[in-house]
């Protein structure tokens, strides 16, 4: 008989509990030996947007299910051009459980005369999913009554509908600024909560995705606008898990924002800038209010991320902190951080005679030459760029920054405030988090170089006022980059596939090779497993891993799964089980690969 029987029972739960992880599998022995979390519950995973888990993903196999939650995108793709400007919510993810928006009503043609409320014909849904037999079966479906920002605020791109799983209750976005608390198990609504009044007011938004705090409430941004659809209000928003709810205005996180803001060259005064010592003209800021599609985030000492911009001009824009209780804290400023403009990533003519996509013959060197000033961080409403918060409470962001081909910039501030660096790709991209000896961050870097010129300067001495299209470089390569903590690049895998396929009754591939400088990978928030690997789909219509281990810039991959479509997709997110099945998106449908549900 041992001699402490407590530490007897012990050992003995112990060793049961251990037998039980090996007969349920590798994922399941992950998640028990707390590395890390093991469920995906908003975007980026958890409320740092840290985009990992703690449990290794399976082999990609296989397609273990797909359903279709978006059956609008044929109609999507003729408004895109033949993309889907659409930003989808990630798959969450429970036990056994998936949760996922689902779209119904009608969806209405854009004819020019009505961005204002054409989207608003479409219904958004959430659902709970399990997978059975090889489907993914409904086991409830929450109508909401939430409606996107006008299309020509979001420049065509429809904003985010996106809830976030706390405690026993996910909440959804609802009309007005609004949210809806429902019961995780049974679909069934247990409140609504308004932060603003009594009733709905229709001229206040939900602006991007639900933030769950870790104290079974959420976070989110609202956005209120006029007839004109000029902000008018805007809020950051906690709802605590009692039903109560605090706002704080923006106005009050940024009380030094400038009310007067300079603008931009037309393309009257091409080749910019027009002269060395020239500025754009000035004019009214508009108020500070959220970007649409920002999630906020959450520090480890709860201090709270947000992304601000001028509601008139998207240059003057903010990384923002405020306590837990959303009391102002501090507010950097994404204007005069860099220097790479002129000279740097935009060739200087070398002569007075007009040169193709070039800054004037003089320019000052470093300057974005649309301002004649140092760039700044754009945050624009087209993106749904996040802030990721990294161990220290350090915040990353990803901003626009047009004069480098859309390429945009990753900025990185410290706990306090203090711009510490930044790099050379960021747009619409907000990165995963990988710690194992140290901290790296893993994002995608599309370069689009041959796609998007910066603008074309004058012919013949005439101003043509056109913007160009193809700069005479290759668009490409295509990589996920793994960055240090400094932002210092660790590795580059390039996707080097130029064949498009698609799948055959038999089930085989028929692939033909007519892209000749690849595909830009189709992620806004990259999913990263407990072995460090990568997963992110690419245009190309696979579902791409990507092991550790490499240095510098590869090309070989780990497992591939193909999805059915290569297509323009909208950027999407990807989410990883407890089971270790990887969820993601495909021309509006969500698909599970793995090797077993």
């Amino acid at each position: 008989m041992a001699r402490n029987p407590i530490a007897f029972l012990a050992r003995t739960a112990a060793l049961l509990v251990t037998a039980l992880l090996a007969l349920a599998g590798p994922a399941a022995a992950w998640a028990g030996a707390g590395s890390g979390p093991v469920d995906w519950l908003q975007w980026g995973q958890n409320a740092q947007h840290q985009g990992a888990v703690g449990v290794a993903a399976q082999s990609l196999q296989r397609v273990l299910a797909q359903v279709q939650y978006d059956p609008f995108v044929d109609q999507e793709r003729v408004d895109g051009g033949g993309s889907i400007l659409v930003h989808y919510q990630t798959p969450l993810l429970r036990d056994d459980d998936v949760f996922m928006e689902f779209k119904t009503g009608t969806y209405t043609l854009a004819d020019g005369t009505n961005d204002a409320t054409r989207w608003n014909s479409q219904v958004w849904n959430e659902r709970r999913l399990q997978i059975q037999h090889g489907s993914l079966v409904q086991r409830w479906s929450f109508q909401s009554d939430w409606k996107p920002e006008p299309a020509d605020l979001a420049l065509g791109w429809e904003p985010v509908f996106h809830a976030a799983l706390a405690g026993d209750s996910v909440y959804v976005p609802g009309l007005g600024g609004t949210v809806f608390r429902v019961d995780a198990g049974s679909g069934r609504q247990l409140a609504r909560i308004n932060p603003f009044g009594a009733t709905a007011d229709p001229s206040i938004y939900v602006a991007g995705p639900l933030v769950a705090d870790g104290r079974g409430g959420v976070l989110y941004n609202a956005l209120q606008l006029n007839a004109n659809e000029n902000a008018v209000g805007a809020w950051l928003v906690r709802v605590r898990a009692d039903g109560s709810s605090r706002v704080a205005s923006f106005a009050d996180l940024i009380p030094g924002a400038p009310t007067s803001c300079v603008g931009a060259f037309t393309n009257a005064t091409l080749p910019w800038p027009p002269a060395p010592d020239s500025l754009p003209a000035s004019g009214p800021c508009g108020l500070q209010r959220p970007g649409l599609n920002v999630a906020p985030a959450v520090a480890p000492d709860g201090t709270v991320y947000t992304i601000s911009r001028a509601d008139f001009n998207e240059r003057y824009s903010y990384v923002v902190a405020a306590t837990a209780d959303l009391a102002p804290k501090w507010a950097a400023s994404l204007r005069d951080r860099l220097n790479d403009g002129c000279g740097v990533l935009v060739p200087i003519a070398p002569t007075p005679d007009p040169a193709h996509n070039s800054c004037r013959f003089g320019a000052n060197v470093g300057v974005d030459p649309q301002t004649n000033q140092r760039p700044a961080g754009r945050v624009r409403d087209i993106t749904s760029a996040s802030p990721t918060v990294l161990p220290d409470g350090s915040v990353l962001y990803g901003a626009w920054t047009r004069y480098d081909t859309i390429r945009g910039h990753l900025f990185k501030f410290s706990a306090s405030g203090a711009f510490q660096a930044a790099i050379d790709f960021g747009y619409d991209s907000t990165p995963a988090v990988y710690q194992h000896d140290g901290v790296h961050i893993v994002l995608k870097e599309n370069h689009y170089d041959g796609e998007f010129g910066m603008y074309c300067n004058p012919d013949g001495g005439q101003v043509s006022g056109i913007v160009c299209a193809n700069t005479g470089t290759p668009t490409g390569p295509f990589s996920i980059t793994q960055l240090n903590a400094d932002l210092v690049p660790e590795w580059r895998f390039q996707n080097t596939n130029t064949q498009t396929c698609t799948r055959q009754p038999d089930g085989s591939l028929s692939c033909v090779d007519d892209t000749p400088n690849g595909f830009e990978w189709c992620i806004n928030a990259p999913a990263v497993d407990g072995n460090g690997t990568v997963y992110g789909n690419s245009e190309d219509g696979f579902l791409y891993s990507i092991p550790q281990g490499h240095h510098g810039t590869f090309t070989q991959f780990g497992q591939r799964a193909f999805m059915g479509v290569a297509l323009g997709n909208a950027y999407t997110p990807s989410s990883i089980s407890r089971a270790g099945v990887v969820f993601t998106s495909d021309n509006g449908a969500l698909f599970a690969i793995g090797r077993q549900a």
